[in-house]
C-alpha cells in the first residue's frame, strides 16, 4: 500500500509543497513562492508607473525640432500612442495566454529558445534597466537637491535612494506596490496641475509656420516619442504575483497605456498652447516654461516637484517589476541559484531585488549612465519587436485559447512589430557606433548562455 503524505503545514504566506522521504513516510515541506496580493488598480498603476517618468516632461521639445506646426507635433504623439496601444494589445493576450513570473521573459523563452529570453534578462539586468534607472536616480538627486538645497553630492542622494526603494520592496510585494501607486497617483496629480495651468493661461500669438516638415521628418521625430511610451511590458514582469493574472493584467495594460495616451497628448497640447511650435522647439525644458508662463517661479517650483516625484516613482516600478526576470532566471537555472530564493516571511526575491540595487548603484555612481543608455536604444525595440513575433508563433501551436485575444490580429501584431524594428534600423542608421556596441553587449549574452547552460 503507498505511503500516504504526512502534510505539514507552515504559515499563512504562500507556499509550494516539496515531497521528501524520511524513514518510510513521505513528508511534504513548505517552501516560499511568490504571493498573489495584487489586483487590477495595481496592474495599471505598475503599466502607467513603467511608462512615464521625466521624459513627458522634456520629450514635447525634441518632437517639435523635428516637425514645424501643431498638428503634426499632435499628430505625432497621437501617432505614437497608437503604435503603443497595438503593443497592448499584443502584450495582453500573452499576459492571458502565459501568466508566468517574468512575463516577457517567460514569452520569448516558451516560444523560441531559453537562450533568447536569457539574452533578454541579460542586457535588462547590465544595461537596459539598471542603466536607465541609475540615469533616472541622478535626475531625481539633481531636482531633489535644487528644491532642498541639501549641501550633498548627487550621487549620495542617487544612492540612498536606491537603497531606501531596495528596502522596502525587500518588504514584500504589496508594501513595493503601496508605494508605487501612491507616486503614481502624486505623478497623475502633478500632470493635471500642469494641463490645468496651460489651459487656463496665457494662449501663444498665432504664428504662419515657413518650414516644412517631410514624410522622413516625421519618422524621426517618432522615435524619441516611442521610448516616451515604452515600459508598458515591465507590468507582465509580476504576473505571478497577481490575484487573477488572466483577467487583470490584460486589462490592466489596455487600461493604463489608454490612461498615458491621454496624459501626454494633454501635455503636448498645453504646451503648444501656452508656447506654440516654435517656443516649444526652443524650450529644453517646456512643462517649466509653461507653469513659468502662468505663474512664474513659484510655477516653476511646483513643477519641479512634480519632476522629482515623477522620477521616484518610475524608479519605484523598476525596483518592484525587474527583479522577477532574474528571479525566473534563476529558477530556469541559468542565474546564480540564490537569486531565486525568496524571504520566507515576505515571499519576496529579495536576492534579485538586492542585485537590481547594486547593479544600478554601480552605473551611477561609475557616471557612465549616458553612454551606456546610448548603447541599447536599439536592443530594447529588438526585444518588442521579438515579443510581437511571439503572439504569432503561440497563435500556430495552441490555436485559439486565450481568454482574451488581439483585436485585428494579425494585421495589428504586424503593425507593431514593423514599427519596432523601424525603430531598430532608424537608431542604427542615425548612431551606428553606438548600436554596434549595444548589438556587442547583447550578443555576449550567448556564450554567457552557454556557460550557465554547462554548469547547470
Amino acid at each position: 500500500m503507498a505511503d500516504r503524505p504526512l502534510r505539514l503545514h507552515s504559515a499563512p504566506a504562500a507556499s509550494e509543497q516539496a515531497i521528501q522521504s524520511i524513514g518510510s513516510f513521505s513528508v511534504t515541506v513548505s517552501t516560499p513562492q511568490l504571493a498573489r496580493r495584487l489586483g487590477l488598480f495595481d496592474a495599471t498603476m505598475l503599466v502607467m508607473g513603467g511608462i512615464v517618468g521625466a521624459g513627458i516632461f522634456v520629450t514635447p521639445y525634441v518632437v517639435a525640432r523635428q516637425v514645424h506646426s501643431s498638428g503634426l507635433i499632435l499628430g505625432a504623439w497621437l501617432t505614437g500612442g497608437v503604435i503603443a496601444m497595438l503593443g497592448a494589445f499584443v502584450y495582453a493576450e500573452l499576459a492571458a495566454r502565459r501568466p508566468d513570473v517574468g512575463g516577457q521573459y517567460a514569452y520569448l523563452r516558451d516560444a523560441f529558445h531559453p537562450g533568447v529570453a536569457f539574452v533578454y534578462g541579460w542586457v535588462l539586468l547590465l544595461v537596459t534597466q539598471s542603466g536607465g534607472m541609475a540615469a533616472v536616480a541622478l535626475t531625481f538627486s539633481r531636482y531633489f537637491l535644487e528644491l532642498t538645497l541639501a549641501p550633498l553630492p548627487e550621487w549620495s542622494i542617487a544612492m540612498l535612494t536606491l537603497v531606501a526603494l531596495t528596502i522596502v520592496n525587500a518588504l514584500g510585494v504589496r508594501a513595493g506596490s503601496t508605494v508605487q501607486n501612491t507616486l503614481m497617483v502624486l505623478k497623475v496629480g502633478a500632470i493635471a496641475i500642469l494641463v490645468g495651468a496651460g489651459l487656463f493661461g496665457p494662449k501663444a500669438a498665432a504664428v504662419v509656420v515657413t518650414q516644412s516638415s517631410t514624410p522622413l521628418d516625421f519618422g524621426t521625430a517618432l522615435v524619441p516619442i516611442l521610448f516616451a511610451y515604452g515600459g508598458w511590458q515591465t507590468a507582465s514582469f509580476v504576473a505571478a504575483e497577481m490575484k487573477n493574472p488572466q483577467r487583470d493584467l490584460p486589462r490592466g495594460l489596455l487600461l493604463g497605456v489608454g490612461g498615458v495616451i491621454l496624459l501626454y497628448l494633454s501635455v503636448t497640447f498645453v504646451c503648444l498652447r501656452v508656447l506654440g511650435p516654435d517656443g516649444l522647439a526652443n524650450a529644453t525644458a517646456p512643462a517649466t516654461s509653461v507653469m513659468r508662463a502662468v505663474f512664474g517661479e513659484a510655477g516653476a517650483r511646483v513643477i519641479a516637484v512634480g519632476i522629482t516625484i515623477s522620477t521616484l516613482g518610475f524608479l519605484s516600478q523598476g525596483m518592484l517589476t525587474a527583479p522577477r526576470v532574474y528571479y525566473a532566471m534563476a529558477q530556469d537555472g541559468v542565474f546564480f541559484r540564490s537569486v531565486g530564493r525568496l524571504n520566507p516571511r515576505t515571499a519576496a526575491p529579495v536576492v534579485a531585488i538586492a542585485l537590481q540595487g547594486l547593479a544600478a548603484t554601480i552605473i551611477a555612481l561609475s557616471g557612465k549612465y549616458e553612454q551606456i543608455l546610448n548603447y541599447v536604444v536599439s536592443v530594447d525595440f529588438i526585444s518588442f519587436g521579438l515579443t510581437g513575433v511571439t503572439l504569432f508563433v503561440f497563435r500556430a501551436r495552441d490555436g485559439d485559447t486565450s481568454s482574451y485575444r488581439a483585436p485585428g490580429h494579425p494585421i495589428t501584431t504586424a503593425a507593431f512589430t514593423l514599427a519596432c524594428w523601424g525603430v531598430v534600423g532608424a537608431t542604427i542608421y542615425q548612431y551606428p557606433q553606438n548600436s554596434v556596441i549595444g548589438l556587442g553587449i547583447l550578443l555576449s549574452g550567448i556564450p554567457i548562455y552557454s556557460l550557465w547552460k554547462r554548469k547547470r
